[in-house]
């Protein structure tokens, strides 16, 4: 039970009245307080005994104040009629400033109303039993993702008889795990009565909440019997010297205004009811009586009712208000503070029932959850909500936790929904027979059977197809999906695929089949005797990056030769014919040409390396495709579709069996059927089982979450499903029925992709290539750069000559064309001409190594060298045209004397 006060309305003062009964004596002001509570219950005598106790105690202490409460006590006797009128009677005749009470949340309803009319505070208790608290303990279940499937009302008035009737029909329920919000009047009726029919027996989980929890110590024996296992919360009493003083007082003043009562343990209820009663004794300290009351408002409030529901407003009930919100200290029951017009949120102990006593297992802190002491650490890692609690006694005197759900013996069948289909009946099969009983069959069917078999327990059920009168299907898939929403299904099995938006509304299991979908094509035989026959073994981008390297393979070597080997000089057109010639003849090993620089003979025996494997691997293709007819699909990707228009809306059609697809997919999209055909992979196979020879599957798979079973939300059932299925499938169960129901023609093995038609691509010669240029491009540069080191002086008396940039490379490429005659290179043999060479000419600014320019202003002809200079190496310049011929006709460059 839990004291609340509610602060959305304003105080009363009765003092503005003409006979209002607070009156100023010896500067005293009394505050006129109403209590209504149920004086003929052990909560209302001890709340009121509380009560008594903290006005005696508060003002001993405080005897200085300068205003006292006055209580005026009504007895509700457990009635919402006497309640509401001894409300009315404390407004309307007593004029009180304040209410206290009633126990129950009917009664605190109608009196809200009431303080809502006269703008006073209503104090009250709120029952943690009955209809207020339902949907706030639905909302907690559910954050926690915990599902009520029955919500059983009893009536204060219940006979046994109804008693007994909602027990039997919980017991036909899956769930076994009940939470009871009762008085302890019915609740003591409840569980006796769930003893008689063996509800209190292993397997079950009962919950009570602290209104019956804080009164079972007053039940007989036979009823505490009854209760054995059973788990309840009570708010924490704090354990302290002033607690047992209190403790100790409680029971004499108890025993003397209520003897008749019996036994009574003090509970928070009677703490909280202490500690309201300090928090508006300084409430009213605080507000005063300043000077004396003005004049009263004679505002009426029209209601259009009876004058018995009209009272008059307060004028200093927000003051009230505020110095109660504002009231703040450390009472018997812990720490006083309103938090929007409630008390803070308590500790609670949760306790088990054993034996003749009460058994603390744990405690739940608001800012920490469950512990087992107030002071646990909390910063230890805790995996196990077990670690965090003590052992509990279930009912039946079983150790075992609970898991929380049952199928019952004596309950009905599970209606099984099962789709109708016309196609693909191999899987799911529903048949009529001759009294139009229907017949279900299937692999999904038989494994289904067969998960249910492995399930620990028995479940009864029944197959019932979705289907109208007639026979035919009922509705699409999701429809079928809907029904289970609806509770007309307790399950829906089938090929019915996992999908986001179904798993919305229904709970599925494992799948028990692959999910995906496949594209299935017609194949057609290649034609061997097309004129581009010999293109097709490589793919075109093989081609192309081939003929690349060719060509770069080619060049790399004319250079690398270049100035050595007389095989690689000549004129121009000679030099494009090597480039292009010398590579391609390497295919068949018919290159003469000798070889000279080391860097090109590396080049050469890695490129030969290449054409080997390559001209291997296409001699391999080239000739298995003439010789063997190969089959290739139709259409290769979905590209294909989009360019052919197939995905149009008109041109997508849905088939429902197997023979439909098959005749579409003949005729093709030209003749009025289909370019391809799309389903999961359990019917793509069982298509293709039937029709090897025709069509075959190409591009990825389409992932989906595969087949499931599905359930209703919340269901027990289908974690135990999904662990059976894993258990079928590891010990091979399904594979086995699959290869039962599924089972291949004969002569037809499904398409063999030997005898597809396969195109080597790039991909399985990028290293290849990768080496080869690799090692070809570093020859060069090794090349390039030893040829500028070695003439590195020619090179910088060409780039500081004062000529055009055309020109300085024109004598670059002079230079480089022609012959090194370096002895460290071996050297065809020259023809005898009787010239003497000078060899270190090669360093030298020659004379046709520049172009010549003609003057405009004369008909001479000099060239771009300093006329008449000798360099330090004795290299002589020339500067006239005959000069320069006949050292050309000479065949070399003398140095001068």
């Amino acid at each position: 039970m839990k004291l609340i006060l509610l602060f959305s309305v304003s105080l009363w003062m009765c003092s503005s009245f003409s006979n209002s009964k607070k009156t100023i004596q010896n500067s005293t002001s009394n505050f006129q307080v109403g209590v209504i509570l149920d004086l003929k219950s052990v909560v209302g005598s001890m709340g009121l005994s509380c009560m008594s106790m903290a006005l005696s105690d508060f003002y001993s202490i405080h005897s200085n104040y300068s205003t006292r409460l006055s209580l005026h006590v009504r007895d509700s006797q457990g009635q919402v009629v006497e309640a509401a009128a001894a409300g009315l009677d404390l407004l309307k005749d007593v004029k009180v400033d304040a209410i206290l009470g009633p126990q129950t949340s009917a009664q605190a309803n109608f009196l809200l109303d009431l303080g809502d009319r006269a703008q006073v505070v209503i104090i009250y208790e709120d029952s943690e039993y009955g209809s207020g608290i339902v949907p706030y303990l639905s909302n907690a279940f559910q954050d926690v993702n915990a599902h009520i499937p029955y919500k059983s009302v009893f009536p204060v008035s219940a006979s046994d008889n109804f008693v007994l009737k909602e027990l039997y029909k919980m017991m036909t329920l899956q769930t076994r795990v009940f939470v009871v919000l009762m008085s302890p009047t019915l609740g003591d009726r409840l569980f006796r009565k769930a003893k008689e029919i063996g509800m209190m027996e292993k397997g079950y989980a009962w919950i009570i909440t602290s209104g019956l929890m804080e009164l079972v110590y007053l039940m007989d024996s036979d009823v505490a019997e009854a209760m054995q296992g059973v788990l309840g919360v009570k708010p924490l009493i704090p354990k302290s010297e002033q607690i047992n003083s209190f403790a100790n007082r409680l029971k004499k003043k108890f025993l003397e205004t209520s003897p008749g009562l019996g036994r009574s343990d003090l509970s928070i209820f009677g703490l909280w009811a202490y500690d309201t009663m300090w928090a508006l004794s300084m409430a009213a300290e605080r507000v005063g009586l300043k000077e004396p009351p003005k004049a009263f408002e004679n505002s009426i409030v029209n209601l259009n009712v009876s004058d018995l529901f009209n009272f008059k407003t307060s004028g200093i009930g927000p003051q009230l208000v505020k110095a109660m919100s504002e009231t703040k200290f450390e009472g018997l029951s812990g720490k006083f503070h309103l938090v929007d017009g409630k008390m803070e949120s308590s500790s609670y102990q949760i306790i088990n029932i054993v034996g003749n006593g009460q058994k603390e297992v744990g405690i739940w802190i608001p800012s920490l959850g469950i512990r087992r002491e107030p002071n646990m650490n909390t910063t230890a890692h805790h995996t196990n909500l077990r670690e965090y609690i003590r052992s509990i006694i279930w009912p039946g005197d079983s150790t075992v936790v609970p898991k929380g759900w049952e199928v019952p013996v004596s309950g009905k069948k599970l209606r099984i929904g099962v789709p109708v289909k016309a196609g693909f009946t191999d899987f799911v099969r529903v048949t009529r027979d001759g009294q139009a009983n229907s017949r279900i069959s299937g692999f999904y069917i038989d494994a289904f059977k067969s998960v249910m078999e492995a399930l620990p327990y028995a479940v009864p059920y029944e197959l019932v197809p979705f289907e109208n009168p007639d026979g035919s299907s009922a509705g699409t898939y999701n429809d079928h999906i809907y029904q289970v929403l609806l509770r007309k299904y307790d399950a829906a099995i089938g090929d019915i695929t996992i999908t986001a938006n179904r798993s919305k509304y229904v709970d599925f299991t494992l799948p028990f089949a692959e999910g995906g979908v496949l594209t299935i094509v017609p194949v057609t035989y290649e034609d061997v005797n097309d004129i581009w026959a010999f293109l097709k073994p490589l793919k075109k981008e093989l081609w192309l990056t081939s003929i690349a390297f060719f060509f770069f393979t080619g060049l790399t070597v004319w250079i690398l030769e270049h100035r050595v080997s007389s095989a690689f000089r000549g004129p121009p057109s000679q030099h494009v014919g090597m480039i292009f010639y010398f590579p391609f003849s390497t295919l068949v090993f018919a290159h003469r040409e000798k070889i000279v620089n080391n860097l090109a003979r590396l080049v050469v025996v890695v490129w030969m390396f290449v054409i080997l494997i390559l001209s291997s691997t296409y001699t391999a293709s080239l000739s298995s495709r003439l010789t063997v007819q190969r089959l290739q699909p139709l259409i290769t990707d979905v590209s294909e579709l989009i360019k052919n228009r197939d995905f149009e809306g008109s041109r997508i059609r849905t088939f429902t069996s197997a023979y439909d697809c098959d005749e579409a997919l003949s005729r093709g999209s030209k003749n009025g059927g289909i370019s391809a055909f799309y389903d999961v992979i359990p019917y793509s196979k069982l298509f293709l089982s039937k029709h090897c020879d025709k069509y075959m599957t190409v591009g990825p798979t389409h992932r989906t979450d595969g087949f499931a079973f599905s359930f209703p939300k919340g269901s027990p059932l289908a974690a135990d499903v999904s662990r059976a299925i894993v258990e079928l499938t590891e010990n091979g169960k399904i594979l086995e029925m699959e290869q039962n129901w599924l089972r291949n023609e004969p002569s037809c093995a499904g398409p063999d992709d030997s005898m597809n038609s396969i195109t080597i691509s790039l991909q399985s010669f990028r290293g290849l290539f990768a080496i080869t240029g690799g090692v070809t491009a570093v020859c060069l540069l090794i090349f390039i750069a030893s040829y500028l080191y070695k003439y590195r002086d020619f090179h910088r008396r060409i780039s500081n000559s004062r000529t055009t940039i055309w020109s300085k490379v024109v004598a670059i490429c002079r230079h480089f064309d022609q012959r090194s005659l370096s002895s460290g290179q071996p050297q065809d043999k020259l023809p005898e001409s009787g010239v003497t060479h000078n060899n270190s000419s090669e360093n030298s600014i020659q004379p046709t190594d520049l172009p010549i320019h003609h003057h405009s202003n004369s008909n001479d002809i000099v060239s771009s060298a300093p006329e008449d200079v000798q360099d330090a190496s004795g290299t002589i310049h020339y500067s006239n045209l005959e000069d320069m011929s006949a050292a050309q006709h000479s065949g070399v460059v003398h140095p001068s004397a």
